[in-house]
């Protein structure tokens, strides 16, 4: 599955995976598709810091949709996603790291 463009208005922002740079996502070809059961993940950080995430579906009777996230919650989909585009420090500058 090819990335999903989309632009979309949720709470009076405008949300645009052109304009946002992709931080993650769950697409590899595993040898005979890019999907992963149908359906694939993508997050993206805004320019102006907003957090938000696509899902994508080849499944009938599902939507493509695209969903705020809190930085939180982006943080949390960061590290279930297995591709890394950006590295952890650059796309949560805000988020503090500390040594286990």
């Amino acid at each position: 599955m090819e990335r999903i463009e989309m632009i979309r208005v949720v709470g009076g922002l405008r949300y645009d995976t052109e304009k946002a740079t992709l931080i993650a996502h769950n697409v590899f070809w595993d040898g005979s598709n890019w999907e992963r059961y149908g359906r694939n993940t993508w997050l993206y950080r805004t320019p102006s810091g907003r957090y938000f995430a696509v899902y994508g579906t080849l499944w009938q009777g599902e939507r493509n949709r695209l969903e705020p996230l809190s930085v939180k919650d982006a943080v949390v989909l960061y590290e279930v996603l297995p591709e890394h585009e950006v590295e952890f420090e650059d796309a949560f500058p805000s988020v503090e790291v500390q040594d286990a």
